[in-house]
């Protein structure tokens, strides 16, 4: 059926779609909270550097252009690892503004100096910076980035580090047409972090389109079986299911994401897809199939 085309080309986590806000990688780090929330905090306050870091980011929450220019100045006035911070946090405002070569390059100030003996902070800076590359349509750079993120993390012993930025670098490699890398760097990836529900997600989305629907179903299932409430995976379910001709099953998924995720741009998507499909026995033609449009 024709519907089958234009489930293909969308769903999922888009492999070649920069990851910054809201992802794993922002996500592996201390909560930010108000000294007054720490259990800790009368006895040991933050020192100047960490009050500054703290504040400039919760200042992006309500203003990043203005923690823009707070971090810009910042920069200019210190050196060593309050600068370093700086940047830090001048690349968080500048992603959140969609500066993304702005941002790349405060990032990678970060990482180059941050000191090698802390390996951990230089590959998260490197892996920022490769999804800010990615964000701003230079594939090619951020494959470079995350490369280096990978190391670094290796370096550090850093495993979950290292899954993300693996399965950062497969989208980078999807966006250039290497298919066959990206699916090796997400198996490394699973590997690495078996209990992180994004990679497997990705790698399902990635097998599906490269028509390889058995394993792209036992992806999507260990993905279900690790985040059974996120409405992505339930969308990508529907299509691995619904292309391997299971359209009872691909209903049930995503009825499932309109249940669990109401409102969401993910229930709208589950919604059209249950337009197009139709009940049960009707065999009216689909839509023609959409374009494509990376999602950053």
């Amino acid at each position: 059926m024709s519907i089958l085309l234009a489930l293909a080309l969308q769903v999922g986590p888009n492999p070649t779609g920069g990851a910054l806000q809201g992802d794993d990688l922002v996500r592996d780090r201390p909560a930010r909270t108000a000294p007054s929330e720490s259990p800790q905090a009368e006895e040991a306050p933050l020192n100047p550097t960490s009050a500054w870091l703290a504040g400039c980011l919760a200042q992006i929450e309500e203003d990043p252009a203005r923690a823009n220019s707070m971090a810009q100045i910042r920069r200019t006035e210190t050196t060593g690892a309050d600068r370093v911070l700086a940047n830090h946090c001048l690349g968080t405002a500048a992603s959140e503004l969609g500066l993304w070569s702005d941002a790349r390059a405060a990032f990678v100030a970060a990482r180059d100096e941050t000191p090698e003996a802390e390996p951990r902070a230089r590959a998260r800076f490197a892996a920022l910076a490769g999804n800010a590359a990615l964000a701003g349509g230079d594939a090619a750079g951020a494959l470079e980035l995350l490369t280096l993120a990978e190391a670094d993390a290796r370096t550090a012993k850093a495993a979950l580090l290292e899954a993300i930025a693996a399965s950062d670098r497969a989208r980078a490699l999807v966006a250039l047409g290497r298919g066959d890398e990206a699916l090796a760097a997400l198996e490394n990836s699973t590997a690495l972090a078996p209990e992180r529900a994004e990679g497997w997600l990705l790698k399902a989305t990635l097998l599906r389109r490269m028509e390889k629907l058995a394993e792209a179903q036992t992806a999507i299932e260990r993905a279900a079986g690790l985040a059974p409430a996120n409405p992505a995976v339930g969308l990508e379910a529907g299509v691995i299911a619904v292309l391997g001709g299971r359209d009872d099953a691909a209903r049930a998924s995503w009825q499932s994401v309109i249940d669990l995720a109401p409102g969401t741009p993910e229930a709208a998507t589950a919604t059209d897809y249950l337009a197009q499909l139709g009940q049960a026995g009707d065999n009216a033609a689909a839509p023609p199939p959409p374009q494509e449009t990376p999602q950053s």
